[in-house]
């Protein structure tokens, strides 16, 4: 058996489709390198790829099936708001890449929630929280919100567009520290004082439209589980908000960042060469649902001069491992083109995902139950036996 799989191989092997197989190499169970005879293709090892068969054929209970649909697996629940569908991600069946260049994230908003025309809006938002870095505000904001809002049982079609209106305004407000009017890019840019208008305001509603939404991520998840228990809107706001924050949701950025360092001291080649050696990932590179590259990267990095030493950082990556940008690289380079203040990247995508975190916590009451799986027991083994 040769050592090494064309993707081909692997395809036909496990009887997967490609964006399969990316998925199986960014969680670290098939080893990819660069193609000997092609830089710009991937080989894959063939004993990694034998182990994964192994395991597929000795795990086929519905059990075993429902477990690993929970990660980057077949879906798990019904959803009319977002999909990743040839190669690119769809609004409610509306490309998002033409949407974002027109449209404004209150209007996506409304899309996402399955409403048309102007929503009715609350001009009485509360004072935002002062000092703290923009996450601590926004996760103040909206706690103080889930503290006194009403269950999303029982209110009408109104009351649920106007309070998700006024959510969206409530973590703007705390993402800036101000209380302020006029579309969310607008307010975010002259917070950064890169003024209302222009070049950099259009550059951060491209951004702020392509980040609203992105299927079940883990952040709508965990907005829809508590939208499910009839939870308020704010509280599951606050669930996604809560998700997003972690390393490997919202910490992209941050992961980034950490490589660059490691670039900045070792050079571009070296430090490659040794997360490749290590077997550790890219932050800011490939996606599993975009095998072919994320066309929100693409889409984004066309409209600025990325930084120089992020280009050079692309092209070795390109070249050593076959991953282009994601989102996460073009919104770290975006940031500093704009020099937008310290943690910006991440509130660009606190403000955008809201809109979808609150859609789903709709669709979810609206068209759905309770979210409550089963867990596959894995404990001791049990003391008595009940039929006993």
């Amino acid at each position: 058996m040769a050592e090494w799989l064309t993707a081909s191989g692997v395809l036909e092997r496990l009887a997967i489709k490609p964006q399969t197989l990316y998925a199986y190499v960014s969680r670290g169970l098939i080893a990819a390198r660069p193609d000997p005879a092609d830089s710009r293709r991937s080989v894959y090892r063939a004993l990694d790829v034998e182990a994964l068969a192994e395991r597929r054929r000795r795990s086929r209970r519905p059990s075993d099936v429902a477990t690993g649909a929970m990660t980057w697996g077949e879906p798990v629940l019904t959803s009319a708001i977002t999909t990743v569908h040839a190669g690119r991600h769809w609004y409610r069946g509306r490309d998002a890449l033409v949407l974002s260049e027109s449209e404004t994230l209150e209007s996506v908003a409304r899309l996402l929630r399955g409403g048309d025309g102007v929503t009715l809006k609350r001009s009485d938002r509360p004072v935002p929280p002062g000092g703290g870095p923009p996450l601590s505000r926004a996760f103040l904001a909206l706690a103080a919100r889930a503290a006194e809002a009403p269950s999303l049982l029982g209110q009408t079609p109104i009351a649920r567009s106007a309070e998700a209106a006024l959510l969206l305004d409530i973590l703007a407000d705390a993402l800036v520290a101000e209380t302020d009017s006029g579309p969310i890019h607008q307010r975010l840019a002259r917070a950064w004082r890169l003024g209302r208008g222009g070049e950099s305001a259009d550059l951060i509603r491209r951004a702020l439209v392509l980040l609203a939404d992105h299927e079940l991520n883990p952040s709508a998840f965990a907005a829809r589980v508590t939208a499910s228990t009839g939870a308020s809107l704010a509280a599951a706001a606050l669930a996604g908000l809560s998700a997003l924050s972690g390393p490997r949701h919202g910490g992209a950025p941050a992961a980034l960042g950490r490589f660059r360092e490691e670039v900045r001291v070792h050079g571009a080649a070296e430090a490659v060469a040794a997360r490749l050696a290590e077997d550790r990932g890219f932050p800011g590179f490939g996606h599993p649902l975009y095998p072919q590259g994320d066309p929100r990267a693409v889409a984004l990095l066309a409209r600025f001069k990325p930084p120089a030493d992020m280009v050079r950082l692309a092209e070795q990556v390109s070249g050593a491992a076959a991953l282009a940008p994601n989102i996460d690289f073009a919104l770290v380079a975006l940031c500093e083109h704009l020099r937008a203040p310290e943690g910006a990247a991440l509130s660009l995508f606190a403000a955008a995902r809201c809109a979808g975190w609150i859609a789903h916590a709709l669709e979810q009451v609206q068209d759905g139950g309770l979210i409550r799986p089963r867990a596959r027991y894995t404990g001791p083994i049990l003391d008595q036996d009940p039929a006993e």
